[in-house]
């Protein structure tokens, strides 16, 4: 969606056969929100955002190329900085991304004979006093200590000031030398919200108790890029997947009730429970009020997502993937996508760098 004419309940918006304009009757904004990249100086250029699913893959194939430059390398400086990868966070992204990325190097290691595992390190700046200040204080002490007995570096009360090329400079002086920055910190409204002129709060849409924009009949918003009230206790819901989705069934509900003429009702919901996985058979939970860590708190994590899936066959799929990743090591197979004629503008390009070279040599 590019632009949208509130008042004549018209939109633009760009697909795949090109841009189209639609008239409606109602709609529903759910654009979600960003990384913000310019939260600290270099970070855009430098750091790793993890917000998308092409974040993810993106991060994959860094770490399988650091693991490829270190078994080709031999100045050894120049190892234990390729070696080094750097969180920045201690949120749920940045604990659960930490957790993963020590044992998937402690996996895929034995593919690269060269590389020893003292050259491999994961380190964590928390900018504040503990991990997960979503959850308890009782459970951020065992996500701490789970990652410490693993290996990670946590570091406690380390405010990132400037990421670099070569690794990230810390509030007290101190610089951490890491070839791979992780960067979890930071999410930044989508801009198509303050084109629109819609009262905002924090950068999210100020929305009523059943989901609509007052003032803008037809229009609602959900999930992250909306500032939902919670009918049940007077809270704002936060910006959370679990809330995101009853936050979109009960719109559904509401929009049907607007068809037929019935009235809408106000969104209120009890959250169920937060869950962290720290890696292989390691978690933290809150459920019910009821702390869990440990192997107990991962499969309790693993049972609430796979219920999530849309239908039981990608369930089934799903479960048999993590029972065989369980026992193997994962995929170290580098996935890029390249087009063919990418693949000729690459050859052109080396074909030209050689020729630019020879000369200057001449």
């Amino acid at each position: 969606m590019t632009q949208v004419d509130l008042t004549a309940g018209r939109l633009v918006c760009r697909t795949l056969a090109g841009e189209r304009e639609l008239a409606y009757d109602h709609l529903v904004l759910a654009v979600g929100n960003r990384a913000r990249l310019d939260l600290l100086p270099g970070m855009a250029e430098h750091a790793l955002p993890l917000k998308t699913v092409g974040d993810a893959m993106h991060i994959r194939n860094t770490v399988l190329r650091r693991l490829a430059c270190i078994e080709l390398e031999d100045d050894a400086s120049a190892r234990r900085a390729l070696g080094h990868f750097v969180v920045v966070g201690g949120g749920f992204s940045g604990v659960e991304v930490a957790g993963e990325l020590v044992d998937c190097l402690a996996s895929i290691r034995r593919y690269y004979p060269r590389v020893a595992a003292d050259e491999l390190r994961v380190t964590v700046l928390q900018g504040l006093d503990r991990l997960l200040p979503e959850l308890s204080p009782r459970l951020g002490v065992a996500a701490l200590n789970s990652l410490r007995e693993r290996g990670v570096d946590v570091r406690l009360m380390a405010r990132a000031t400037c990421i670099t090329a070569d690794g990230v400079q810390l509030g007290d002086g101190e610089f951490i030398e890491g070839r791979t920055v992780i960067g979890t910190i930071g999410t930044a409204a989508n801009p198509l919200l303050a084109r629109l002129g819609l009262p905002l709060s924090g950068g999210r849409v100020v929305v009523a108790g059943d989901l609509s924009v007052p003032g803008y009949p037809g229009l609602w918003a959900v999930g992250d890029c909306a500032c939902v009230p919670n009918a049940l206790d007077g809270s704002t819901a936060p910006p959370t997947a679990q809330f995101a989705v009853r936050e979109a069934q009960h719109l559904a509900r509401n929009l049907g009730a607007v068809v037929t003429g019935a009235p809408t009702t106000a969104f209120r919901y009890r959250s169920r429970g937060m869950m962290a996985s720290i890696g292989h058979l390691k978690g933290v939970a809150e459920v019910a009020g009821l702390p869990l860590t440990g192997w107990p708190a991962w499969l309790v994590w693993r049972a609430y997502y796979l219920s999530q899936m849309p239908s039981f066959g990608r369930r089934l799929r799903i479960f048999f993937e993590w029972f065989w990743g369980m026992f193997y090591p994962p995929d170290i197979t580098h996935l890029r996508f390249t087009r063919s004629a990418e693949l000729g503008s690459d050859e052109e390009r080396r074909q030209r760098e050689a020729s630019a070279t020879a000369v200057a040599t001449v």
